[in-house]
């Protein structure tokens, strides 16, 4: 477990050596690289892909052909090697203690690559639970295997290499090249699942922070996207040094038309608390039948007889204007968690519920305290 703070007072070696405009040296640029496994890390053979060692470090091997000219100096390690539908969070906790034992000062910045299935949550987890690190820190995956033609893995390492080099924003960000070429790239908290059809990723509102082009760094001035001023001169919001951790004890539930909630017993294990996806208008079914229990004000009845808290996500705003369901879920005791996605939700649950014992202090640090601009704002 780290603790909150344990990147704030990391400082850069305070040598005096030439630096260009971002306060960077002259010297030969390093940038460090966390290889955790995925389709980007795994080779195909005949019908079957799966994660192979030597495929990880190809990847750099295939980045120096594409670009011959560029002289940077690139760290390896490999904490895990994994699929990424196989991550659990205390996957999570493993990538955050190799970003613990990293000199800030020897690298430009680093990049972490990752499976497609579950990149949204990991970079949630990075973005919550490794603040303070005074460099970016650039998630990258691909559609397919480097073995692949079709795969994008070396161009989204180049892209994250040209925004490292490029950019002196501290922070967690997702670069994934789309089937038009454009090289998004995404806040850490903002980045939905990708379509399973396409293999296209999105940002909440549909709003990335920004695209690669020509090797430069485009900022979408987007209402809810921060300012890169703003991005710039944040800081790590004080939450009484807590030692971080994940639960794997939050149940996630996501609605459709027929789901029965008597399949859900508690009476012999029961999970610390339910977060309930919601469909795009903010609803849940509210109806009653004789037939099934497919209502969820009498499962959120049930979770609150087994003290076990029920949150509603995603909402855009529970002061406005609501669907009848809706103001059932908020009178029925279900809490809302405003202006964040339900992928972030769900892994700040996860820390919360890890993390604090105190249910004023879970409910504070859900509804109020924003890590890395998880909660939507408009500018």
């Amino acid at each position: 477990m780290i603790p909150f703070n344990h990147f704030r007072n990391v400082r850069r070696s305070s040598i005096l050596i030439p630096t260009d405009f971002c306060g960077r040296s002259f010297k030969l640029k390093k940038i460090k690289v966390i290889f955790t496994g995925g389709t980007i890390g795994s080779r195909k053979t005949e019908r079957n892909i799966d994660v192979d060692v030597a495929a990880s470090y190809e990847l750099i091997r295939l980045y120096g052909a594409f670009t011959p000219s560029r002289q940077i100096e690139f760290d390896t390690v490999q904490p895990l090697n994994i699929l990424s539908e196989n991550l659990v969070p205390e996957d999570w906790l493993t990538m955050i203690k190799e970003l613990e034992n990293i000199d800030y000062s020897l690298y430009e910045g680093i990049i972490v690559t990752h499976g497609t299935d579950t990149l949204p949550f990991t970079a949630a987890a990075l973005s919550l639970a490794s603040q303070g690190i005074p460099i970016p820190i650039m998630l990258i995956a691909s559609n397919f295997p480097l073995n692949d033609p079709r795969g994008k893995g070396v161009l989204n390492f180049s892209h994250a290499v040209d925004f490292i080099m490029e950019q002196c924003l501290a922070g967690v960000f997702v670069i994934f090249e789309n089937s038009q070429g454009e090289a998004i790239v995404h806040l850490g908290t903002r980045l939905s699942q990708s379509d399973p059809f396409t293999d296209e990723y999105d940002s909440t509102y549909s709003a990335p922070f920004g695209v690669m082009s020509n090797h430069q760094f485009i900022h979408n001035t987007h209402a809810i996207n921060p300012s890169v001023a703003k991005l710039q001169s944040q800081s790590a919001p004080e939450v009484n040094n807590v030692p971080w951790s994940f639960s794997n004890e939050v149940l996630y539930l996501r609605p459709y038309p027929g789901l029965n909630y008597r399949y859900y017993d508690f009476s012999k294990s029961k999970p610390v608390a339910v977060l309930h996806d919601l469909y795009h208008s903010g609803t849940a079914s509210t109806r009653n039948s004789d037939v099934f229990d497919a209502s969820i004000l009498h499962f959120l009845a049930y979770c609150q007889s087994h003290e076990v808290t029920v949150y509603i996500a995603p909402i855009k705003n529970k002061a406005g204007d609501l669907y009848a369901s809706s103001h059932l879920l908020l009178e029925a005791g279900a809490i809302p968690l405003e202006n964040i996605s339900v992928e972030t939700a769900l892994v700040k649950l996860m820390l919360a519920y890890g993390s604090f014992k105190e249910h004023s202090q879970i409910l504070q640090f859900m509804q109020e305290t924003s890590l890395f601009f998880e909660i939507h704002q408009t500018s």
